[in-house]
Order: C-alpha cells, then structure tokens, then sequence
C-alpha cells in the first residue's frame, strides 16, 4: 500500500468536459494531513506512516492521544490513520501531506463509511422479488421459508435475512482525478465516493 491521505467529503455536482459531455463528479477536501509516526521494522515490526488530520480541541482527546501527539510537538488532531509503507526513510515526522501529490487523471482508492439506512428487509437489501400483490395474497414483502424441516433441523449460517444495511466500512477503487485545487486542497473525482456530506474518507493511489 501506497502513502495515502485523510479528507471529508463535500458533495456531488456535475462537470462539462472538451466535448460538452456531463461527467458526475464528487468534490473531496483533502488534507493537509500531518506525519504523526515513523514506524520500521527494527523498531516496531512492520514499515507503515502514521498519519494526523482535522485539528481539534486538546478537550476532545484522551491523556494517551495528547501524550503521543505531545511528544512529537504536534498540535492536537482529531483522526489518526496508518498507510503502509515499502521505504519509511522518505517521510519525517511533522511533514505536510496536501493534494501536491496527486495528479490529474490519476487513478484513486476511496474508503470510507457507507450511509446506514437501519434496518432493511428483504427486497432492499438483497434485491428478493415480492410475492403477487393480488386479492388474496398474503406474501406481499414477507421472507418465506428460511431452511429445511427435520433435516437438518436449523437454518444454516450465512442464510440472507432481513438486518443492518450499511453504515460498513467501503471502498471503492480506481476512480479518475479531473481535476485537482493546490490552493484549497480539493480533488475532484469522477464518479461516487461512500457516505454523506462531510464523511471521513481515506484517499490512497492505485
């Protein structure tokens, strides 16, 4: 895995290209992200970068999360991320991460939480058709039969059952950069990202 970046977010709009061609696109805030942690082999077992975004309030972090922040003179940051890494030796403790290392018509990893809608039944969580909506009928949106009788006697793990939808961790992969903002750190991604206004996505290179 590639170094990434932390960012939020704004919402969608639609953009015009060369040809005059609509292209769905999603505005996201990236950074500036803050290297709060070198992590090596020799000291820690495995090669990552630990990463800071969104300033805080010392108020709002534990004693144990201001200490590891204190200790490397970094200002109080409410989301911390790791990324590993092959070569640590590049990156420095307090180094400024912003959108400077994206390019347009880059290709990007997005990782974020997906809107929860509660819990959902059958046919919008797992697409099930209905039963017929005639006179009469009395399986409209019901589940029907979940399993076998005597044999064997249970309904088998993995069974698709009404429940949780979303609100899990996604990503979605090899989205294209149209354009890119050095001055107000935002990247403009062509297509859909996870979650709502103002969600935390990761942002990693393909």
């Amino acid at each position: 895995m590639s170094l990434g970046l932390l960012g939020n977010k704004i919402g969608m709009t639609q953009i015009f290209d060369e040809s005059g061609n609509i292209i769905p696109v999603t505005i996201l805030k990236v950074g500036p992200c803050v290297i709060t942690q070198v992590k090596t082999i020799l000291n820690d077992g495995y090669n990552a970068i630990q990463v800071g975004y969104g300033n805080t309030s010392p108020k709002s972090l534990t004693q144990p999360q201001l200490g590891h922040l204190q200790k490397s003179n970094i200002q109080p940051l409410k989301y911390l991320k790791e990324f590993h890494v092959s070569d640590p030796g590049n990156f420095n403790v307090g180094q400024i991460l912003n959108v400077d290392s994206f390019a347009t018509g880059q290709l990007i990893n997005v990782t974020g939480k997906s809107i929860g809608k509660g819990f959902s039944g059958l046919q919008k969580r797992h697409n099930f058709s209905r039963g017929p909506m005639t006179h009469g009928s009395k399986n409209h949106r019901a589940p029907g039969s979940i399993g076998m009788g005597t044999s064997p006697g249970r309904v088998l793990p993995g069974k698709k059952m009404a429940g949780q939808l979303g609100n899990k961790i996604t990503s979605i992969k090899k989205l294209k950069i149209v354009q890119v903002n050095n001055n107000e750190n935002i990247l403009v991604v062509k297509g859909a990202v996870p979650g709502k206004p103002g969600n935390l996505l990761s942002i990693i290179p393909s």
